[in-house]
């Protein structure tokens, strides 16, 4: 019986880069879509490279042991995957961070909001509308 080879681990590690052009393009759709409870100068945007999550993006928050503890504010951050996201046209960019806002309560606490599909109002019920509103102004 042949062994199987082992797949080789990559030694690059991943790198995070600030993103300016997806904060650009996050405050437009806050702006446009009326998102007032999204603080601008609390949400952070970096690109990373060498990912091996398979996600399009991922949206981070500071919980609030961590906040109690730094003595700081809420704080968010949306990470785009380089390898995933950068392939997608603008319009399925801007669904993927709208996806990731969803993931932001109204209370801006730190806390993120799961994909919950039990109940009306869940997790995926906002993110639909919030895409139909999207593609009403885009």
């Amino acid at each position: 019986m042949k062994r199987q080879k082992k797949a080789q681990k990559s030694t690059k590690s991943v790198e995070w880069l600030l993103a300016p052009d997806i904060e650009e393009r996050t405050n437009k759709l806050i702006k446009s879509l009326d998102l007032e409870w999204l603080s601008y100068g609390r949400l952070f945007f970096y690109r990373s490279i060498n990912s091996k999550a398979r996600a399009y993006a991922r949206a981070w928050g500071l919980p609030r042991l961590w906040q109690r503890t730094l003595n700081v504010e809420p704080a968010y951050i949306v990470e785009v995957i380089s390898e995933h996201f950068d392939k997608l046209n603008q319009r399925e960019q801007d669904k993927v961070l709208l996806h990731e806002l969803t993931h932001i309560p109204k209370n801006f606490s730190g806390a993120l909001v799961a994909h919950t599909h039990r109940r009306k109002g869940s997790f995926h019920d906002k993110l639909e509308n919030l895409i139909s509103d999207y593609l009403k102004i885009s």
